[in-house]
């Protein structure tokens, strides 16, 4: 499937903290770093993510604000 987003990241799941409705996954980037997930538990279930799994993090974007300060 193609995807319509430049910028992919791999990382290994780190954590998965499950809501009613909406769900957290906090990712290991391969690099350095984390990254933190929110989406719906019912997308979370589909996708059947757990602790160790390795994923690839599509990350998009509508704005990029950047600040001098």
């Amino acid at each position: 499937m193609k995807y319509g987003v430049r910028n992919s990241l791999t990382a290994s799941v780190t954590s998965v903290k499950k809501g009613d409705i909406m769900s957290q996954v906090e990712c290991r980037l391969e690099g350095a770093g984390t990254l933190s997930s929110v989406l719906t538990t019912d997308s979370l279930e589909d996708l059947k993510l757990k602790e160790g799994d390795r994923v690839v993090l599509l990350v998009k974007a509508i704005h990029v604000i950047p600040v001098k300060e």
